[in-house]
């Protein structure tokens, strides 16, 4: 069954996508929940016009993407302290929160959402990814140290 997104879905697409799902999943999740709309004729050339008037706004939200892709690269690799235990291991875990306040406390602000990584249980040197725009993501270099012991 095809139909259009009404917001952005992991591994599916993209708000205003048209998409090509099976029946269950449509007729028993994302459009019960609002999530999708079916893809009649008469939705698809109302998003035809909207997809028109919205191209300029979009080409903007695109480049503001890009420039803070760009900021966050210039803030280079991120270092993290967190409590560990000798064999590396540390307490807990850094996952995108932590990441997005490092971020923020070198003035690049990032919605955590937007930043995907696996969940970190051990000292390293690891990569996330900020997803800014369906176009744009950046890598960030996230260092996890040890904190030093007071």
């Amino acid at each position: 069954m095809k139909i259009i997104l009404k917001e952005d879905i992991q591994n599916l697409g993209y708000k205003d996508d048209v998409v090509e799902v099976k029946n269950g999943y449509g007729r028993n999740y994302l459009i019960p929940q609002k999530k999708a709309i079916l893809a009649t004729e008469s939705e698809l050339k109302q998003l035809a016009e909207k997809k028109k008037q919205q191209a300029q706004k979009m080409a903007k939200i695109k480049a503001d993407a890009e420039a803070l892709a760009a900021a966050i690269t210039a803030a280079g690799e991120l270092t993290i302290a967190v409590k560990a235990s000798e064999e590396g291991k540390i307490y807990g875990s850094v996952g995108n929160i932590q990441i997005a306040e490092a971020l923020s406390a070198k003035g690049v602000e990032v919605e955590r959402k937007s930043i995907s990584v696996e969940t970190i249980k051990a000292l390293g040197s690891y990569v996330a990814v900020a997803k800014l725009h369906r176009e744009v993501s950046a890598e960030i270099t996230v260092n996890v140290v040890a904190e030093s012991a007071e």
